[in-house]
């Protein structure tokens, strides 16, 4: 059975035509209203016995057909930091990873890890950069996956979660295997105004080490539709148990 991915369609609420993708093979899959006038069909080249022509609008597939969305590498100093000052309206994150290594590097890591109450500080740069950027009616969301039994940095980060939430974020979760239903990526990502993504690069040693940024219309468009259904089926942080 092919795992195939909807990229999307140009013909508003009936979903036809469309567009799929296979996940594996990178094939395409079209569907429409079939074409059945004789003398159009006439002028098909190389149409044979068992073959369908369906009629698709060409911008659908010029807005959902897969092309070329090579990523640029940028940093995650400056031009990752700037991100976050000048996007409009939304920051949304999907958070993947059983483990980050910048985490344990901190006091308020081995606060944790020894059972201690954690002393979190809710006036460092990212408390202050989210607050701005509140005030200002924009929104910082994110969706955390986390697995069963759910690991020490998963915990860590429901933990820190109380504090994100406090300045502006809002945060929920989802389980991983109800992430693997509905066929989630595994990568990590940041969707900025539905516009454009900066995907997560990380080392062996699950250190954070740049970033690839996606600007590709139609490629931008699976990572809402992936949004979109993390949003929909994840819980408020708050209201999460985990196992």
């Amino acid at each position: 059975m092919r795992r195939l991915r909807f990229n999307g369609t140009g013909s508003g609420g009936d979903g036809c035509p469309g567009v799929h993708e296979d996940l594996d093979s990178g094939d395409v899959i079209v569907h429409g209203p079939q074409l059945t006038d004789p003398k159009d069909l006439e002028q098909l080249r190389h149409f044979d016995d068992g073959e369908v022509a369906v009629v698709v609008p060409r911008n659908t597939l010029v807005d959902f057909g897969p092309r070329d969305d090579t990523p640029r590498s940028i940093n995650i100093t400056e031009e990752f930091k700037r991100l976050f000052q000048t996007f409009d309206h939304t920051a949304w994150r999907l958070e993947t990873r059983r483990r980050y290594a910048s985490d344990e590097a901190t006091d308020t890591w081995a606060q944790f890890t020894a059972g201690e109450p954690v002393r979190w500080d809710y006036d460092d740069a990212w408390c202050r950069t989210v607050r701005s950027q509140t005030e200002q009616g924009k929104r910082f969301e994110r969706v955390r996956l986390l697995d069963s039994p759910a690991t020490q940095g998963q915990r860590y980060l429901l933990d820190n979660a109380v504090r994100n939430c406090a300045v502006g974020e809002d945060i929920r979760c989802l389980p991983r295997a109800e992430a693997e239903r509905l066929r989630l990526p595994t990568e990590d990502f940041w969707l900025f105004d539905s516009r454009l993504v900066a995907r997560l690069v990380f080392d062996d040693a699950d250190d954070l080490t740049g970033a690839e940024l996606i600007t590709e219309p139609a490629a931008v468009n699976r990572y809402c539709q992936v949004r979109d259904a993390a949003w929909h089926y994840a819980v408020p942080y708050d209201q999460f148990t985990p196992a």
